[in-house]
């Protein structure tokens, strides 16, 4: 079977490896939003969001020939020819900057108030529809790079969609812990936001035909973690300490 050979496996992998990666961004995404609804919800919300990731990257890989016709351009401003990707890139890019910036402005602004906080809950049905519109901008991304990746393999679609079960998979076992932490550590909350600041301007540039190597946002959003996560130990002991003196 073609499905079993080495050079199948090796794109499977790759393209899986890929997919978790790129899938971070989703979780981020849905650990925010889903941190505004009822606790009651925030699991259906998780599930369900990363549900939509999996349908529409299916529906994409599927409507391939559509997909790649998106790379053709369709106007051009000062010589510069502009896609129907790169319109949805600089659309998607800006909703994320704008929710970003909102969700941090409302975070720091009412840090001190929860009573102007719980403004901020919103309901599943919004919620659901945000994470359909990133969905939609992640996978599109996504599905492009796994077309180039896949490229000289005799059945490349199976390949994709079976890489993206297992990604989405990996993310439902490790999503629960990753929005509970979110949750308990405003901290990281306001650094998940910058996150989504940095993937925006990603986006935008991108759909500019500015190409801004992900490895480098990468790092730096791990960096940051990092920083973060030593921050956080190194402050235990001075919490305990404070919470044993008189």
């Amino acid at each position: 079977m073609d499905f079993l050979s080495t050079e199948a496996l090796v794109a499977l992998f790759t393209l899986t490896s890929l997919e978790v990666v790129l899938g971070i961004d989703n979780v981020i995404f849905i650990a925010i939003l889903a941190g505004k609804l009822p606790e009651s919800q925030r699991d259906y919300a998780r599930k369900m969001g990363l549900t939509l990731a999996v349908v529409s990257r299916a529906i994409l890989v599927l409507a391939i020939g559509f997909v790649m016709q998106l790379n053709q351009p369709l106007f051009s401003v000062f010589g510069t020819g502009f896609s129907g990707k790169d319109l949805i890139l600089v659309l998607g890019g800006l909703f994320l900057l704008g929710k970003a910036t909102y969700e941090i402005h409302r975070k720091v602004e009412h840090a001190s108030d929860p009573e102007a906080a719980a403004l901020g809950v919103t309901t599943l049905k919004a919620v659901l529809t945000q994470i359909l519109i990133v969905d939609v901008v992640f996978s599109l991304d996504s599905v492009i790079t796994a077309v180039g990746m896949t490229e000289g393999l005799k059945r490349p679609i199976p390949i994709m969609i079976a890489a993206i079960v297992i990604s989405v998979i990996v993310m439902l076992v490790f999503s629960k812990a990753i929005v509970s932490f979110i949750e308990r550590h405003p901290a990281i909350k306001i650094l998940a936001l910058s996150f989504l600041l940095l993937i925006g301007t990603l986006l935008v540039a991108e759909g500019f035909h500015q190409k801004i190597p992900k490895g480098y946002v990468y790092f730096a959003m791990a960096f940051c973690l990092g920083v973060e996560l030593l921050q956080m130990k190194s402050a235990k002991p001075v919490e305990r300490e404070v919470a044993k003196s008189p």
